[in-house]
């Protein structure tokens, strides 16, 4: 007997080619047969007078017809269906088949002519498949022994004929194998790929879709006003964030704006409240109240009895080192002593701007709340949490993985800030196609896969069209259309008497306003030293904002003033001449009323020198 070593030229498959001659007969006992196998050495065994094959009772995976995961350059050919198809007909046509009820211990291959002794017999851990042939690594320590004289030959034949022997000859058995290849060469239904996808994603997740998992009914959460109070949108919106807190430390709730991201919050916060966890709520000065009013005890507050106790400081707040926020001392707070901060408008955190001489708002967010102290959780709320760039969701991100860039490698983000950079990358190329190839659905496509599992992992983003569509309009009624705004240019003089808006503009712009640009009239030597006195370092000698600059920026907004209050002037009087025009005002104001307040904006960073005027 001589070994084979199943690599480069001396593998099983060559020792078959040898033998598998025209007119030659082949004997297979194998605990595996792979359709990838049989495709190697399609062609000889169709020249094959007989073949006899043994295979234990197992089912497809097991048996390995689709072979296993070396196999994946075979399966991109996508040739499975044709090649079950080709040797389902094989087996009709040339193959004996038995089926064994125990596992067979190892392989055996006999080719050769039928009625000669000198047949090649193979034996040993070389099952019909790619890796026992030889095609595909296998294992290398594996023993495959070859006969090389006719008595081991007839030794090795021996031993499989008292197998088939043994074995009941039975049609059924043949017909239960042609039935698992004639399965698989079937047309499967589109609906089947699908659901065999959402099995493969969803498998492992096991119980992490339970509600009573994720919401632990001890708590007492389901039995409190604001819980009650929710939409099943708003119910579900909960639980997922409270889930993603609690698998991956934080949560953006980005739903759009009316879906009732603050009542959800609420929510959140009494749930954890229930469990003894102190709560911090971070929001824009101007929106204070809409939360200091469920702790208050106030006839409007409605969920009085949930007696609400978390904290609320403006994002103002963190820039502060003393002084009171509400009833909280900002001097003697305990930062780090917060379970669960969440961040109103989270937006308002996407710039990580830095500042050698001083903490910024960002900085001692992370480091004095989140990152110092106990574990703490964070869910932000934002309708826009990317802004002008994909960066922006980044650094709310950070808030969640405390700034490590592979937090996520467990749930298939090898890198946060590679995810993101590649995202902006693609996003920028496409800005960059022409208009009528600008499309969503070929952005979606350009971003990839990885960033849309990042906004999967730690968002949830419902609009009022997916609300519809999944959850219906019998609890919360069909949602108010929202109008395009219509732009009105009525003639505010119908005397004609009144000079036009762009000749009184004209004439603005015409005036000098000497007394706001004096830099304008310093002698050309001189500018550079005006220009060091007066201009300022911002952002820590980043940059400088400079005298010549606030003067020109200056004189532009006096002429906008300017020009606003004789534009008002002239509305407002026009307005008296026609009860038109006053439902024109009317329907201007509720437009007004329906937009989004304009974002907070924060110039404190900004020391501006006014002495020069």
């Amino acid at each position: 007997m001589k070994l084979v070593n199943n690599t480069g030229s001396d593998r099983v498959i060559d020792e078959l080619r040898k033998s598998l001659v025209p007119k030659s007969a082949l004997d297979v006992a194998s605990p595996a047969f792979s359709l990838f196998a049989f495709a190697e050495l399609r062609d000889y065994l169709e020249k094959l007078e007989a073949c006899h094959i043994v295979l234990p009772m197992l089912n497809n995976e097991d048996l390995g017809l689709t072979g296993s995961v070396t196999d994946r350059i075979f399966r991109n050919n996508l040739q499975l269906r044709w090649l079950a198809q080709e040797c389902a007909d094989w087996i009709k046509k040339k193959v004996d088949l038995r089926i064994s009820a125990s596992m067979l211990p190892q392989s055996v291959f006999i080719a050769g002519r039928p009625g000669l002794d000198s047949k090649r017999v193979i034996t040993g851990n070389c099952p019909f498949t790619t890796e026992g042939l030889g095609i595909t690594p296998g294992n290398q320590f594996s023993l495959i022994q070859c006969s090389e004289n006719p008595e081991e030959s007839a030794i090795l034949g021996t031993w499989f004929a008292n197998l088939w022997n043994s074995l009941a000859d039975s049609k059924e058995s043949k017909q239960a194998f042609l039935d698992r290849l004639m399965n698989i060469a079937e047309i499967k239904a589109p609906s089947l790929v699908y659901y065999l996808i959402l099995f493969h994603i969803f498998k492992d997740v096991g119980d992490q879709l339970d509600e009573e998992r994720v919401v632990k009914s001890a708590t007492g959460i389901r039995n409190t006003i604001v819980w009650k109070k929710l939409f099943k949108f708003q119910r579900d919106g909960v639980i997922g964030a409270i889930d993603k807190l609690e698998r991956l430390g934080g949560c953006i709730i980005a739903d759009s704006v009316g879906l009732g991201k603050t009542f959800e919050a609420l929510a959140i916060i009494k749930y954890y409240e229930l469990r003894n966890d102190r709560v911090l709520v971070l929001v824009p000065k101007r929106l204070r109240d809409n939360w200091t009013l469920y702790k208050a005890n106030d006839r409007r507050n409605f969920l009085a009895s949930d007696r609400f106790n978390y904290d609320v400081l403006n994002h103002t707040d963190l820039s502060r080192n003393g002084g009171t926020s509400g009833d909280i001392d900002l001097a003697h707070i305990n930062w780090g002593n917060y379970d669960l901060v969440v961040i109103d408008e989270s937006h308002n955190f996407r710039n990580k701007s830095t500042h050698n001489d001083r903490e910024t708002r960002y900085d001692r967010l992370m480091r004095r709340i989140i990152k110092e102290g106990v574990k703490t959780r964070v869910l932000m709320l934002s309708a826009t949490p990317v802004n002008n760039r994909l960066a922006d969701l980044k650094n709310q991100i950070s808030f969640v993985t405390e700034s490590d860039d592979i937090a996520l490698i467990n749930h298939g983000i090898s890198s946060i800030e590679a995810t993101v950079r590649q995202a902006q990358l693609q996003f920028n190329r496409w800005l960059a196609l022409e208009e009528h190839l600008r499309r969503p659905s070929r952005l979606i496509d350009m971003l990839g896969f990885d960033y849309f599992k990042l906004l999967d992992l730690l968002t949830i983003a419902r609009s009022r069209k997916h609300i519809e569509k999944y959850y219906g309009i019998d609890e919360t009624g069909r949602f108010p259309e929202r109008l395009k705004p219509i732009n009105i240019k009525p003639d505010v003089d119908i005397a004609g008497e009144f000079r036009s808006i762009r000749e009184i503009n004209d004439e603005i712009r015409r005036l000098n306003l000497a007394a706001y640009a004096p830099l304008r009239y310093v002698l050309p030597h001189k500018q550079a030293a005006y220009d060091i006195k007066y201009s300022t370092q911002i952002r820590g000698g980043e940059s400088y904002f400079r005298q010549v600059d606030r003067e020109e920026s200056l004189v532009h907004l006096l002429r906008v003033n300017v020009l606003k209050r004789m534009e008002s002037s002239v509305n407002s009087f026009a307005l008296t001449l026609t009860r038109q025009l006053a439902d024109v005002k009317a329907m201007l104001e509720k437009i007004e009323a329906q937009t989004k307040a304009v974002e907070e904006i924060d110039i404190e960073d900004v020391d501006i020198d006014d002495s020069a005027f």
